[in-house]
């Protein structure tokens, strides 16, 4: 039977020499070596937050005491309180769906072969700064279908579904038969009558409109029949009769003439190239209508930057450029799981949907969450789209935190009392997630 042995007390230091710290060198060294660095740090970060909370009790003069009173104007103030919600539409939505795009293109690239090529083009908006980005969509959002790429795919698409106006804008004469009868259709002040061909002039046509149309001619009489034509009354260079079909003019073709009597659409035609139409015995003694359907304005797409949709538009910006991100850091926890899980789990008849959502969604947790946390801290300190891409008459419904910081220090309202209140509410925001990512880091640490 064997004995323990004790091991044999370490060796005392010799008297008179210093103590080496757990650092292996002496605390005076390690503090001159992490003196710079907190020197930084209390200049930059800490002095800062001091100075702002103490601001913030004061006046925008800065001399006079208000106590909280500028902490209850955060609270109260209109602007203050949409910027307020605003932000917690940035924190829910952005880093969610650009978590979620990102997870999406990280396990789809995977099976595609050019999947690094796609990693890199989705990566490339990272490369510009948030001032080239806000200009870019700000010509993405233009209103003009013309020089604005989304209202040009808008407007490509329902002009496909939904024909446009033939000519939008077009009018009658002031002192023509055509008269406005409400909801921008035209309708004759006299009754039609079969047999006798009716001119129904229009001015104010787009040249654009008429480019190729034929020459306009009168409609004959027709026995039975209310016949007319509808043409544009203007004759280039000047000259011509009003009412009158001179040579020259151009005819209106695609315009829908309709017979009304007692309110009731009893008949209807489209004019031909000619611009010249035919309507049935059924149409005699009916007023003929020209419906707004012919005179709509053209589809000029949505309104992107509008009060309604410039926040959920500028959060498109910022997803389009944080996504990569995103794609990157998943696809980097995507690659050190182990494939024997995923193929286990197909091996037990898993489809791929299950293989994703019960293995390898959770695998990829900790990775998700370092993302969503990431995205939360940078959302809740969005400044510059938002600046930048919202036009001033929407800027309030978009205003954000960090915005409205900088609109009441520096802006109109030149308070910076009520700015760095809005600065102590921000950080307060930002504190708890930030308390949380650290507790995460130091569980990773204590878990290897």
């Amino acid at each position: 039977m064997t004995t323990a042995t004790t091991a044999p007390p370490p060796p005392a230091a010799p008297a008179g020499k210093p103590r080496k710290s757990v650092l292996g060198t002496r605390p005076w060294v390690a503090a001159c070596f992490l003196l710079p660095a907190l020197a930084l740090l209390g200049a930059l970060v800490v002095y800062p937050i001091g100075y702002s909370v103490y601001r913030s009790l004061f006046d925008a003069s800065g001399d006079g005491f208000v106590g909280v009173d500028n902490y209850h104007e955060v609270f109260t103030d209109e602007r203050i309180r949409t910027a307020l919600k605003n932000n917690i539409i940035w924190v829910v939505v952005a880093p969610t769906v650009a978590t979620a795009l990102g997870l999406i293109f990280a396990v789809l690239t995977e099976r595609v072969r050019w999947g690094t090529t796609f990693k890199l083009v989705v990566f490339m908006p990272m490369a510009i700064s948030m001032l080239a980005a806000g200009i870019i969509f700000r010509l993405v959002y233009e209103q003009n279908p013309d020089r604005g790429v989304a209202n040009a795919v808008w407007v490509g698409v329902h002009d496909t579904f939904a024909a446009p106006a033939p000519y939008p804008g077009a009018r009658p004469r002031p002192t023509g038969d055509l008269a406005a009868s409400g909801g921008g259709a035209y309708t004759t002040k006299t009754a039609a009558r079969a047999g006798t061909a009716v001119a129904l002039p229009l001015v104010a046509v787009k040249p654009e409109d008429v480019g190729g149309a034929k020459e306009a001619i009168p409609a004959r009489d027709v026995a039975g029949k209310v016949t007319g034509t509808v043409w544009m009354d203007f004759t280039r260079g000047g000259g011509g009769t009003a009412g009158k079909i001179d040579a020259g003019e151009r005819a209106l073709a695609g315009v829908t003439v309709e017979a009304v009597k007692d309110g009731r659409t009893v008949a209807s035609a489209t004019t031909a190239s000619d611009g010249t139409f035919s309507l049935p015995r059924s149409a005699d003694g009916a007023r003929l209508r020209l419906p707004a359907a012919n005179f709509a304005a053209a589809y000029n797409g949505v309104d992107w930057l509008g009060p309604s949709l410039v926040t959920p538009a500028i959060i498109g910006a910022y997803i389009w450029m944080w996504a990569g991100f995103a794609m990157v850091l998943i696809a980097a926890g995507l690659a050190s799981v182990p494939r024997e899980l995923l193929e286990a789990a197909r091996v037990d008849g898993a489809n791929e949907w299950q293989v994703f959502r019960r293995v390898t969604v959770p695998l990829l947790a900790p990775v998700l969450a370092v993302v969503v946390v990431t995205l939360m801290i940078n959302v809740l300190k969005i400044f510059d789209l938002v600046y930048i891409i919202a036009p001033g008459s929407s800027l309030d419904n978009a205003n954000v935190l960090a915005l409205q910081l900088y609109q009441s220090s520096f802006g109109t309202d030149v308070n910076q009392g009520v700015g760095s209140a809005i600065a102590v509410f921000l950080l307060l925001l930002v504190t708890p997630v930030v308390i949380v990512n650290i507790r995460r880091i130091r569980k990773e640490r204590e878990g290897r």
